[in-house]
């Protein structure tokens, strides 16, 4: 009988985040999937990124995953989102030749020192008493581990839907999981049921891309990975997107199939995501709206194959044809792959704790679409959580738990935690009260730190970190004491290009940055005429650092004044061992809600719905009778 450390169940975007971990912390690890041939398969949209997930994927970098890495090694275009607006909200995006993603990813773990790769379908976690000691597969091989982590995606008794027809499928022509979710009902591990979706993929070779609106990718080298060099990329050749729109005939089209549609026939009973809701979801939610954007992503530099992004759709096949060839530019589109609903079980937020351990059984933790989220970058988030959570629980170490305030990843797993979720969560910049420090630009500065003390992140990845965090403060500095006059030709010839009222004063090199219309090359241009000033040259990434901090330097200010008060709360421990049902004052629906939760501390408490403020006077009374805090 093999033995492990750690075993992870499932090689998606979870599993092998939360497989690569351990064994980069150097644990004996082994993970167990379905099909070699999938790992790290992009199963939908064959993107990275985009609004709040590339935070998360920027943070899973920075902590020394390998998401951001991989994306960067396959990526066919790249692009920063929402440039208009404030650096809180701005994302960066890929689109991954879909292919070589999985082959990147798969050569990455077969090639990882302390990890052992096994193609196997596991049905059983094995237990003592309360404890989680390993797994046993469909062959009726048992292999033994301190800690488990699974990992499943859509897998656990997955049921696929294309029209009136439904057939068992972890994906489109993969085998789901049937016995794995009966072995965790049997240890008392509530299961729930969710539905998710996928467009059809058409061939590029049938688009008329003359009507259709190109979309570039940015020229300027873009990454998502520190760990990155500009010459891995500086070369790589980029493939455009296409935008085009439904109409109204695409929408009676729908209109009038609504019946066969299993979406609305009561065939599907899992509830879908709400903001990646399939096409017919949206014509029925938004009947006013005459058209909604698609977009058409080639989904790799040696494939036809094009993806349909906005076209989910789990109506039957005939329909698709029809909805696809009423759009303008896809007359004569042929469908290479059709869309599909996928119906699967999901574990029960309540069942798991902060540090992605099952709240029933030790040593079991759990990460992805089994907690109840979408998306890769949500699934990685949480599995490198729970590597790093698994790896440390066979060290005797305390687990790690990120703050909301410290990351998008802490707000993650903290909302679905604390909160819960009654359909698949996704993550948003708007979901975190802390945005304008969380940003995707700073991520290194904020979790370097764990990175490195884990054992994930080398030395010379964080000494870069260090480096860039003292440079940037010492330009700032550098700015705040360098005054500067109207009589520096330069100032206001770049005040009145950039749209600014001219200086009749002196003013500091930090106050000029903090108008709204000048950037760091501005500064950098008056700055040559000033006489015994040096400011120096650095890489995009430090400049663009120093120029963020400068100009929103008031608003960061605040946002910090907000985090010092959340700390305070966060810094009150809630002991282990209270009995709730002794507390007086608390009404029971807030004592359940405690029991369930378990919050690890008081702002933790606060933030689960049905505890009101009263509650959380009575707990801090509670804290300050029994000398706590």
């Amino acid at each position: 009988m093999q033995e492990f450390d750690v075993i992870v169940v499932g090689a998606g975007h979870a599993g092998c985040e939360a497989a690569l971990a351990p064994a980069r912390m150097g644990l004996k690890t082994a993970i167990f999937t379905i099909s070699l041939d999938k790992i790290g398969y992009l199963s939908c949209n064959p993107s990275i990124g985009g609004p709040a997930k590339s935070h998360l994927a920027r943070e899973i970098d920075a902590l020394g995953g390998e998401i951001g890495r991989n994306i960067d090694k396959t990526f066919i275009q790249i692009r920063v989102l929402n440039t208009k607006k404030g650096p809180a909200v701005r994302s960066l995006r890929a689109q991954a030749d879909k292919p070589r993603y999985h082959i990147e990813m798969k050569k990455t773990l077969e090639n990882t020192e302390n990890l052992e790769v096994v193609q196997g379908m596991v049905t059983e976690i094995v237990t003592e008493g309360n404890k989680a000691v390993g797994i046993k597969t469909k062959e009726g091989v048992e292999y033994r581990a301190k800690t488990v982590v699974i990992a499943t995606g859509t897998f656990m008794r997955g049921l696929i839907h294309v029209g009136e027809t439904h057939f068992s499928g972890g994906r489109m022509g993969e085998l789901s999981s049937e016995e794995l979710p009966l072995s965790l009902e049997k240890l008392g591990i509530k299961l729930g049921r969710f539905k998710t979706g996928t467009p059809p993929r058409i061939d590029a070779r049938t688009i008329d891309y003359s009507k259709t609106e190109e979309q570039p990718g940015d020229t300027e080298i873009l990454k998502f990975s520190n760990r990155t060099s500009d010459e891995e990329i500086r070369t790589r050749k980029q493939i455009p997107c296409h935008i085009l729109f439904t109409n109204k005939n695409v929408h009676e089209i729908i209109r009038s199939n609504r019946h066969r549609s299993p979406l609305f026939n009561g065939t599907i009973h899992g509830i879908g995501p709400r903001y990646c809701p399939s096409i017919e979801d949206k014509i029925f939610r938004y009947p006013d709206k005459e058209r909604h954007h698609l977009f058409l992503e080639k989904e790799g530099y040696d494939t036809n194959e094009v993806y349909v992004s906005g076209f989910s759709s789990s109506l039957p096949s005939d329909v698709q044809y029809k909805m696809l060839n009423a759009i303008e530019g896809l007359e004569h589109a042929k469908i290479m792959r059709y869309a599909y609903a996928i119906e699967y079980d999901y574990v029960l937020t309540e069942e798991i704790g902060y540090s992605l351990e099952s709240k029933k059984i030790e040593n079991l933790f759990m990460a992805g679409q089994i907690n109840g989220t979408s998306g890769y970058e949500e699934a990685a988030a949480q599995g490198i959580m729970a590597g790093i959570n698994a790896a440390r629980k066979v060290q005797g170490k305390e687990p790690i738990v990120l703050d909301r305030a410290d990351s998008y990843i802490g707000t993650l797993i903290d909302d679905i935690v604390s909160k819960g979720t009654n359909e698949p969560y996704r993550m948003f910049t708007a979901r975190s009260e802390y945005r304008l420090i969380l940003r995707e630009d700073n991520a290194d500065l904020r979790l370097s730190k764990i990175g490195y003390e884990i054992g994930l992140l080398p030395k010379e990845e964080y000494d870069k970190v260090l480096y860039k965090e003292k440079v940037v403060k010492e330009i700032i500095e550098k700015l705040e004491k360098q005054h500067i006059g109207s009589s520096n030709p330069r100032v206001n010839e770049v005040l009145e290009r950039c749209g600014e009222e001219p200086i009749k004063n002196g003013i500091t090199l930090f106050e000029l940055l903090r108008r709204p219309n000048i950037v760091y090359d501005d500064i950098k241009y008056v700055a040559e005429l000033i006489d015994g000033f040096e400011l120096g040259n650095y890489i995009s990434d430090i400049e663009y650092q120093v120029e963020v901090q400068v100009k929103y330097s008031g608003y960061i200010e605040r946002s910090l004044r907000m985090i010092e008060r959340h700390k305070s709360l966060e810094e009150k421990r809630i002991p282990a061992d209270i009995d709730y049902d002794s507390l007086e004052n608390i009404p029971k629906e807030a004592k359940d809600k405690l029991k369930l939760v378990r919050p690890m501390n008081i702002g933790q408490a606060s933030r689960i719905s049905g505890v009101s403020p009263a509650d959380i006077q009575v707990l801090l009374i509670y804290l300050k009778m029994r000398g706590n805090n």
